[in-house]
């Protein structure tokens, strides 16, 4: 069997270092760990952390445009579309067209949506009483504005 063929000199240790110090990918396992936490807390409540935070937002805001939410969670278009579809199909939100605009289009929480909001909400705080236990419950928010000021610049 053939020995797989190593890195130059030198290469691992400075990826390593690279990898250690690279705020984008350490925000990103932060996250992934996280969201895992949550989710494995917030299982049997009906709703993905996903799908908790979109109908969250969406009852937070009232109704509001694809485009707007898009803008206002960070998400791509695509793939909030996508989730938005998914929660439409199970009747808890609704998606129609603005002022007869076939390129805008609104959404709002349905009553059912409002239901499944409102009887996940015990499972997402007990999920958040546990992260607290472990981390800073300030860390995330404290992150989540801090790094806002990236996209003026």
């Amino acid at each position: 069997m053939a020995t797989p063929p190593q890195p130059p000199a030198g290469l691992a240790e400075a990826a390593r270092a690279a990898l250690d110090a690279c705020s984008g990918w350490n925000s990103r396992l932060a996250a992934r760990r996280i969201a895992r936490f949550l989710e494995r807390r917030m299982e049997g409540c009906g709703l993905s952390l996903a799908q908790f935070a979109l109908l969250a937002e969406i009852a937070a805001i009232g109704e509001e445009t694809v485009g707007g939410l898009s803008e206002r969670m960070d998400l791509d278009p695509s793939t909030l579309s996508r989730n938005l579809r998914a929660l439409e199909s199970e009747g808890l939100a609704a998606i129609a067209e603005v002022e007869g605009d076939l390129r805008r289009r609104a959404v709002r929480l349905t009553d059912h949506g409002a239901d499944r909001l409102r009887a996940a909400l015990p499972a997402w705080r007990r999920a958040h009483d546990d992260l607290a236990v472990r981390l800073d419950p300030d860390l995330a928010p404290r992150l989540a504005r801090a790094t806002a000021a990236l996209e003026a610049g």
